[in-house]
């Protein structure tokens, strides 16, 4: 029986790398995935997920007025799994789409993302995976300032934290450093190289 599996985790803990592993080990076994990412990430190609480590993969970007739903029923072959990247930017219908995914063609999705975002407010994708999600996940990694784990994703401009703004600013590095709630409210700043 097919499941919405939502996998989350601050910045830097392997979401991409996962979700290519994950792409990679069905299509060894030939066993077809379709695979999405979000239009509003734009560090890449729009339809490419790539991982910081350099791997990369083709993906479908969905776009805010795109039905999954639709296109995954009108895919020409049988598909083994669907794999989201970037999630936490997706709306309610995509979630509730996805979801009917795998209630209705019985194919398994799995979709990675943030769970909160620079503010520690969740994504409006993240909400209702939360919600809707059969099974959640935890990917892991420790803050960037001591050896907790990193629960947190602190945004930095200038090496000086920000706390306020727009919810979504795309970055990696640059802008973003994953940590723990301790040091989210006093980050070293003599750490921060950016």
């Amino acid at each position: 029986m097919a499941k919405l599996y939502f996998k989350h985790g601050a910045m830097n803990s392997g979401k991409s790398l996962e979700l290519i592993k994950v792409a990679h080990n069905y299509e060894e076994q030939n066993k077809p995935v379709l695979i999405f990412t979000s239009s509003l990430d734009t560090r890449a190609e729009e339809d490419t997920v790539s991982s910081r480590v350099g791997f990369n993969r083709e993906a479908v970007a969905i776009r805010p007025e795109m039905n999954v739903f639709d296109y995954v029923r009108n895919v020409e072959h049988k598909l083994y799994c669907i794999l989201v990247d970037e999630a936490q930017f997706l709306n309610k219908e995509h979630i509730l789409q996805f979801a009917q995914i795998v209630d209705d063609l019985n194919i398994p999705v799995m979709a990675f993302g943030l769970k909160n975002d620079f503010s520690n407010e969740l994504f409006e994708g993240s909400r209702y995976l939360l919600i809707y999600a059969d099974k959640i996940e935890e990917l892991k990694t420790i803050c960037w300032f001591c050896d907790k784990k990193a629960t947190m994703n602190l945004r930095i401009s200038n090496g000086r934290p920000v706390y306020a703004g727009e919810q979504i600013q795309i970055g990696g590095n640059e802008s973003y450093i994953p940590v723990c709630r301790k040091c989210y409210q006093s980050p070293d700043l003599n750490q921060i190289e950016h």
